[in-house]
């Protein structure tokens, strides 16, 4: 095995361990959801429209770990340790800081989420208990987004990886027990809270293994270059703030595209909200495999670029991409074999499945447009070219919301049903979200050459 596929993998496998356990959260929060005395319908749509909430929420802060990530790296590459430690306490304290902000102002965000998005009144207030709750784990998580970018950038998957696996399996454990409760101890569960209450156990167990591996990893080797009054000074304070001003814009691209998901599917009831919720969910289990090779080329990106070397950041570019692609390829016949078994894992109601069955087939479409665009991400944050990454976003936004439109326009034109419209107005929010995919995968190919 060539060299370079050797650091690929190094970096890489690690990552998709750790990813292959998000999908199973959102996963185990539906199924959960849909297993309790109730409509399950309905608990799925309150954990769609909550998570939906944390959602806007922390897609704001993306750049905490993107940005924390493609500057470490371009550090790490120039062997300036000291550096290093700056761009990682400057990227936590911004991280805390923003996290007291979120606590402060929740009822008042809540308040004004709910005068956009259309739901029952039952999702709503389900959301709100879920955000009430889950709302406490917002410094632990902001935190542990500068620390998963600066493992990163430090070429260090591992740490990233247990983190993740503390996060993910706690995450689960946990809203099992709680939700659900053991019965043999004469614990009877939470119910719908319990779900919430599992996540944020979860976040500061996370955190709490993301300092202890840090400090034993790089107290000495890193920190104790850290000199802490020329933090927020100097040029690359400067550069820290402008790529992420980029990085900020790129995020509420993705809040307008995922966010506006979910609340136009909310439009046509609770039962095609949850074939959606669930849609997306397995839709997005590609690209927790497809993230481990965009943190590798990330990574490797920066510190081939943060060294001068040409040669390595073309081959990095290359081999990055085949390793992509071919799990693009796996994904397509996995959905194509195993759709509706898919579909059974995430709920037993019976109605739910029959209807999210016929959506099956953007499935095997994604994996294709959706694996060249994270791919493209990764390399693209490596190089901190935060302007193109932003660019790109807008144009995935205009690209969305132009199909939608065009879609539901000519719809009107045609003779539905209440049922039949609703139905092909989901296939219409299918081809949207296909689009922005395609629009950031063609944007990103033609700019690499002249930017990277």
């Amino acid at each position: 095995m060539r060299p370079i596929n050797k650091d690929i993998l190094k970096l890489a496998i690690p990552s998709i361990l750790a990813n292959i356990t998000v999908p199973l959260v959102g996963m185990v929060d539906i199924a959960v959801a849909g297993h309790l005395d109730a409509n399950a319908a309905t608990l799925i749509g309150g954990i769609a429209i909550g998570t939906m909430l944390f959602d806007l929420l922390y897609w704001n802060f993306g750049f905490l770990r993107v940005g924390t990530g493609g500057l470490t790296a371009q550090a790490f590459g120039k062997g300036d340790r000291g550096e290093c430690a700056k761009i990682f306490a400057r990227s936590l304290g911004i991280a805390l800081a923003c996290a007291l902000l979120l606590i402060l102002i929740q009822w008042i965000f809540v308040k004004a989420a709910f005068l956009v998005i259309d739901c029952t009144p039952e999702v709503r207030e389900l959301a709100s208990r879920y955000f009430f709750i889950r709302i406490w784990a917002a410094p632990a998580t902001l935190s542990l987004m500068a620390f998963k970018g600066w493992f990163i950038g430090m070429q260090d998957s591992v740490s990233p990886m247990a983190v993740d696996l503390t996060v993910n399996g706690t995450n689960v454990l946990m809203s099992f027990v709680l939700a659900l409760g053991i019965k043999s101890w004469g614990y009877e569960g939470m119910g719908f809270a319990g779900i919430a209450a599992g996540t944020v156990v979860a976040q500061y167990t996370g955190l709490a293994v993301a300092v202890a591996l840090m400090l034993l990893k790089y107290r000495k080797s890193t920190f104790s270059q850290l000199d802490l009054k020329g933090v927020f000074k100097g040029s690359e304070t400067r550069r820290f703030f402008v790529m992420n001003t980029d990085l900020f814009v790129r995020s509420l691209c993705f809040i307008a595209i995922y966010i506006g998901f979910t609340v136009i599917s909310a439009r046509y009831g609770d039962l095609l909200l949850a074939v959606c919720s669930i849609m997306m969910k397995l839709l997005m289990i590609f690209s927790y495999f497809t993230d481990g090779f965009a943190y590798a080329g990330e990574a490797m990106t920066g510190k081939y670029i943060g060294a001068g070397d040409r040669a390595m950041l073309g081959q990095t570019v290359k081999w990055t991409f085949i390793w992509s692609m071919s799990i693009a390829a796996v994904f397509m016949g996995i959905y194509h074999f195993a759709g509706v078994p898919l579909l059974k894992m995430m709920t037993s109601d019976v109605q739910v499945i029959e209807a999210a069955r016929q959506y099956l087939p953007w499935l095997l479409l994604m994996p294709v447009v959706g694996c060249a665009a994270f791919t493209w991400d990764g390399i693209y944050i490596g190089a901190t070219a935060s302007k193109d990454m932003r660019d790109s976003m807008l144009l995935a936004v205009v690209s969305f919301a132009g199909i939608w439109a065009c879609g539901i326009f000519a719809l009107r034109f045609m003779d539905f049903d209440e049922t039949a419209y609703n139905t092909m107005a989901v296939h219409v929010l299918m081809a949207a979200y296909f689009a922005h995919l395609l629009a950031r995968t063609v944007y990103l190919s033609v700019r690499y050459r002249k930017v990277i």
